[in-house]
């Protein structure tokens, strides 16, 4: 059994989706293999795998031999076929993503020495910092190099499988720990993974049934697969050079019954540095005590970057040799932006530092003041500043953020991130966990919106070539309601738990409510039927398409809310895709055309005496908030990020100065 596709995946087959890709292959009981071009490897091995260097947009086959092939050939294909397939969710996915200058360090990128006795290295997170020095030199591993006699060999073999269980069980109690972030979550059992890959242990078992000791074997066998790694033209995989040492450290340490040394006793405020750190040993670390990281090996792309961005902590990685010049340093200044690094720094320099670090410190205490402002009008009218976010995981940033609840929860990244269609508990529970988090403030679920444009598992969509103006979003769901009705069940049930609405986007007609509702009053009753709890909650609509502007005074008189999305709104009322960068210009919000739907979005919503709010971006621009607020808005909704500067812009508004 075999079929061929198109990899989707965002950035391919690299460290986290070939991992999850090799657990769900393994989860069939069939032989099952990948094949791109005419190289074939095992889908069970992730290490294999990502040396095959799939890439987004590659054709590949799945080809699986057993019981329960053709499942498994389904799903993969499934898997291979979604964009977001073993990412975590969007805006976390963008957050670890680098910018396309900063690519893997060399060498040669590494060792450059500026005249002022600057260092430069690669910019892995951006932010400056000024601190103590704390130097994280561990003893580098002495290779035994012992040649092993021929009744040696078996017991040697068995005390490497002995070390690989112990760093799994040692991974496995980071695991455990309840001090992770998610996304470092991810990055461990990516690396617990590469421990018990086949790769890496048949190559260090072949290496010790030649008569090598097993110390000197997993080295060798390690420095073998990172060279491959190093050698391939995608700095993701690149990275993965470092992860391969990493993981060989970890067993050879535990070969000689040795743990790395922590960094618990890392002091408040200081610099972290490093001729090279595992993940493992980075997201373990006390992270908030830390001030900027500075590491000999690594790039933008590899793991230790991805989780200083992911904590908003400087770094500057890929200093390559030099970075034994800061072995003896007492204070560190570094820019996480440029790569930049000075020991010791002069007073001109440590006062340049300070004041940059001075202004970015007064601005964001400028900002915190306003978290727990509740934003009203001049007239005291209640402004609703709220968070877009697509899972629960970003709970936490948006209440952190000062969030008056949320006025938009992507659902379709719930649907993305699973290999099956979700179930309704599975929906119930996640529903009721948000609405819960932000009692008794409202929380705007947006039912399911995804199209051609944005797959998931369990839909066939069709061909299309524009699915930005195809079966998506609302007229996909009133299509399938084997998929709606679930989803809509949950939001009843989920209801009880706070104060819950829902709105339907891509609508168009007024038809399309209608349906919804009807299929909204035959869940309630089968619910009540079932002797579930459940609760009617608010239905309103996202005023996206130019056809719901022009009937937005009939729309009025049909729901609770309108929402205005400004992105994809913008796009059709300028006829511009907003992925085409040739006609970036026109998709301004500001254009008098996409300001004008507005104004007729609000004037018929504050006619019919019903909300008005706004979850696209331009909801979070102080250029624009005044605008909107004279229009009749009572709700934006933003990223966590811009809620702080929106509540500002909004108390500055309403202030009797102003």
């Amino acid at each position: 059994m075999e079929r061929s596709t198109i990899v989707r995946v965002h950035e391919g087959l690299h460290a986290r989706p070939a991992t999850r890709f090799v657990k769900l292959a393994k989860s069939f009981e069939s032989e099952i293999d990948l094949v791109k071009g005419e190289k074939s490897v095992s889908a069970k091995s992730s290490v294999k795998l990502m040396l095959l260097g799939v890439k987004e947009n590659d054709e590949v086959i799945v080809r699986a031999q057993g019981a329960d092939a053709i499942e498994a050939v389904e799903a993969l294909i499934g898997y291979l076929e979604n964009p977001k397939s073993g990412l975590d969710e969007e805006g976390q996915a963008d957050r670890g993503k680098p910018k396309a200058t900063n690519t893997a360090a060399t060498p040669e990128l590494a060792m450059n020495l500026a005249a002022d006795g600057r260092l430069k290295g690669v910019g892995a997170s951006e932010g400056v910092s000024l601190g103590l020095a704390h130097p994280h030199f561990p003893d580098e591993i002495k290779l035994e190099n012992r040649k092993l006699a021929a009744d040696e060999v078996e017991a040697e073999v068995a005390r490497f499988r002995d070390a690989v269980v112990v760093v799994q069980k040692r991974m496995d109690v980071s695991l455990a720990a309840g001090n992770l972030a998610e996304s470092d979550r991810g990055i461990i059992a990516a690396l617990k993974d590469i421990a018990a890959d086949d790769t890496l242990s048949e190559e260090t078992i072949s290496l010790i049934r030649g008569g090598m000791d097993a110390v000197t074997a997993v080295f060798g066998a390690a420095s073998k697969v990172a060279t491959e790694f190093s050698e391939m033209d995608d700095p993701y995989l690149n990275a993965r050079a470092d992860d391969v040492h990493a993981v060989g450290r970890q067993l050879c340490l535990a070969l000689l019954g040795r743990e790395e040394g922590g960094l618990e006793d890392i002091p408040d405020g200081a610099i972290l540095i490093a001729r090279d750190i595992g993940a493992w040993d980075l997201a373990r670390a006390p992270l908030k005590r830390i001030r900027g990281v500075i590491c000999g090996h690594g790039g933008a792309t590899s793991h230790v970057a991805i989780i200083a961005r992911a904590h908003g902590i400087p770094a500057v990685l890929g200093l390559g040799n030099q970075v034994e010049q800061l072995r003896t340093a007492k204070q560190i200044a570094l820019d996480g932006g440029t790569g930049e690094v000075f020991a010791d720094p002069d007073g001109e320099t440590t006062v340049r530092f300070e004041e940059r670090i001075r202004k970015a410190e007064e601005e964001h205490a400028a900002l915190k003041v306003f978290r727990d402002v509740v934003s009203k009008r001049s007239d005291g009218v209640i402004i609703e500043v709220a968070a877009n976010i697509g899972s629960l995981e970003e709970i936490e940033a948006a209440q952190e953020a000062g969030a008056m609840g949320v006025g938009l929860f992507r659902t379709e990244l719930l649907f993305m991130r699973h290999m099956h269609l979700p179930s309704e508990d599975m929906q119930t529970e996640i529903y009721s966990t948000l609405a819960k988090a932000f009692a008794p403030h409202p929380v705007i679920v947006r039912t399911l919106d995804v199209g051609g444009d944005k797959p998931v598992a369990g839909v066939e969509f069709p061909d299309e070539e524009n699915p930005f103006l195809g079966w998506r979003g609302i007229r996909m769901c009133l299509d399938r309601p084997d998929i709606f009705k679930p989803q809509l069940r949950a939001l009843l049930r989920a209801a009880v738990h706070g104060k819950l609405k829902v709105m339907l986007p891509m609508v168009s007609e007024i038809s399309e409510v209608a349906r919804t509702r009807a299929l909204i009053a035959d869940c309630e009753t089968e619910l009540k039927a079932e002797g579930k709890d459940c609760r009617s909650f608010d239905l309103g609509v996202m005023i996206e398409t130019p056809a719901a502007v022009l009937i937005a005074p009939m729309l009025a008189r049909e729901v609770a809310f309108f929402s205005i999305g400004t992105n994809d709104l913008t796009q059709y009322v300028m006829a511009a895709d907003r992925l085409n960068p040739t006609v970036a210009a026109l998709n301004d919000v500001k254009n008098p055309a996409v300001m004008a739907a507005i104004a007729m979005t609000a004037k018929a919503g504050v006619e019919a005496g019903i909300m008005v709010g706004m979850c696209g971006e331009a909801a979070g621009r102080p250029d624009l908030i005044p605008e909107f607020i004279r229009m009749g808005l009572t709700e934006l909704s933003m990223s966590p990020a811009s809620i702080q500067r929106a509540k500002k812009c909004l108390a500055e508004l309403a202030s009797p100065s102003s």
